[in-house]
């Protein structure tokens, strides 16, 4: 199955992880449309939505830039619809756009806290919310949430507790979403990486070190590529490792995706074991 002429549309995907999949997608000549509040780019964050539209279109795609809030419900309902006019419908829907702030419970202000629930939970919700009846139309429709799996163990909230749960209501999205459309064929699934993934955000969070111990995030597109390309009906509901779709799919040699370092050496993302000869020692902070 090929992605040539099916139509994305993508919260954030300014940079990144986003950006990655937008650009694995153009390769088949998708349509992207990218839902972003960035034009300026940040003192260490490069990229903005207009160099990731012309790197869209450079790659084989067409790309629409939306300049706009996900927050804002009247931007998201004018983003989907002007969409569907500029390239026929709406056939994935991409929950990429996310805030982050690691800050223990007495330390996060209630700003940072609302952000982030704004824009993690509240932002997935209203994209697909409003992308529903177009996807309706579609042949093979899918809603992919970039959010970790769900676990109860406490040792995910003991650092983070506002963090972890604006990632799990993101989570909840797809739980919620692929039960709500299962009858109706349209396929919702989170995807999230095993190990950091190399973007100028870790860098900036994490510090920079931190890049030598990720893979490039060629693995999160190629990965998501694999989700889109999967029959909607038989394929929802599921929460899924970048590693682990790949290697379903066959891909055995994964030092690819280094980033300069081993795979003994990657640091393990928050939310997810280790697998293979990685160092349980080492994971995202």
């Amino acid at each position: 199955m090929s992605l040539a002429g099916k139509t994305i549309i993508m919260s954030g995907g300014s940079r990144g992880i986003g950006e990655a999949i937008a650009l694995r997608a153009a390769r088949d000549g998708a349509n992207v449309a990218l839902l972003a509040k960035t034009t300026e780019p940040h003192p260490t964050l490069p990229g903005t939505i207009y160099t990731a539209a012309a790197a869209i279109e450079a790659a084989g795609g067409r790309a629409l830039a939306l300049v706009g809030d996900v927050r804002d419900d009247a931007f998201v309902e004018d983003a989907v619809a002007k969409t569907v006019e500029a390239f026929g419908g709406i056939d994935i829907v991409v929950n990429n756009a996310s805030a982050i702030d690691l800050s223990r419970t007495e330390d996060i202000t209630m700003k940072k806290y609302d952000l982030m629930n704004d824009i993690n939970a509240r932002g997935s919700f209203l994209l697909a919310k409003f992308s529903i009846p177009h996807l309706r139309a579609s042949t093979n429709p899918h809603i992919l949430t970039l959010s970790p799996p769900i676990s109860l163990d406490p040792k995910w909230f003991k650092q983070h507790t506002a963090y972890t749960m604006a990632k799990y209501g993101m989570s909840l999205v797809t739980l919620g979403l692929s039960e709500e459309l299962r009858d109706e064929g349209i396929a919702a699934n989170s995807l999230w990486p095993r190990t950091a993934v190399s973007t100028a955000a870790v860098a900036y969070i994490q510090g920079p070190e931190m890049l030598a111990h990720s893979r490039k995030p060629a693995i999160m597109a190629d990965a998501a590529y694999e989700i889109f390309t999967k029959p909607s009906r038989e394929y929802t509901g599921q929460f899924l490792i970048d590693d682990d779709v790949l290697e379903a799919a066959g891909v055995t040699d994964f030092s690819i995706y280094l980033n300069g370092g081993t795979e003994e050496g990657l640091a393990i993302d928050l939310w997810v074991e280790p697998k293979g000869p990685h160092d349980p020692s080492l994971r995202m902070q």
